[in-house]
């Protein structure tokens, strides 16, 4: 049986996330393998009914310890529910966001600071990503990426310049202190030119 792989990608709105996923999937069906792909939050019935919490700005008023928490919670239900037993199944799970996220926008955007990783650590039981693609663009041409998408932005969208480039700054950061697993990429290029630095490292996982 083959070793799961869990593939996590990260990066703000606007970044290309939906792309990239998309080139990472075809990727491993070209390898013979059938991945799975999930989202946080979200991909479970709980953390579908929490994303939806989550995204909503009629709750602007929700606290900042609330937010860490239902994100944790989400995330507790997805490694629970469908993380875990697939690894062990030696499937291929791809992630669009994951426990980086929350350390970039609760941790540092909302400077909870390290008490999201405490949170966390109960919630990812022991679980990190084999690889992690940080997909960097700048604040200001992710806002103007989902303009031009004309996307409605959602609570966390919805979110000012400065708490956005705190969470830039984060990933950033994360990227320096896990250099071998967090692969930071500049996303301000083309589709393909992203795509092909990304399959390099898709190939060094064997």
């Amino acid at each position: 049986m083959k070793k799961g792989l869990l593939i996590t990608v990260e990066g703000t709105d606007g970044a290309g996330k939906s792309t990239q996923i998309d080139f990472i999937n075809k990727y491993f069906k070209k390898e013979g393998r059938q991945p799975i792909f999930i989202r946080e939050p979200g991909s479970t019935a709980i953390g579908e009914k929490i994303r939806d919490i989550l995204l909503d700005k009629k709750y602007d008023n929700m606290s900042y310890i609330t937010e860490m928490m239902l994100y944790a919670a989400a995330r507790a239900q997805l490694v629970e529910e469908i993380i875990r037993p697939s690894l062990e199944k030696g499937q291929v799970v791809i992630c669009d966001r994951f426990l980086d996220s929350s350390i970039a926008y609760q941790g540092y955007g909302r400077q909870l600071g390290d008490v999201v990783v405490e949170v966390n650590r109960h919630a990812i039981q022991g679980i990190i990503p084999d690889l992690t693609i940080l997909l960097d663009i700048p604040v200001e041409i992710s806002r103007n990426r989902m303009m031009k998408n004309g996307c409605d932005s959602d609570r966390i969208e919805a979110q000012s310049i400065n708490f956005h480039d705190k969470v830039v700054r984060g990933y950033r950061e994360l990227a320096r202190k896990f250099p071998d697993r967090i692969k930071k990429i500049e996303g301000n290029r083309t589709v393909e030119e992203v795509s092909r630095e990304i399959e390099r490292y898709l190939d060094e996982l064997g």
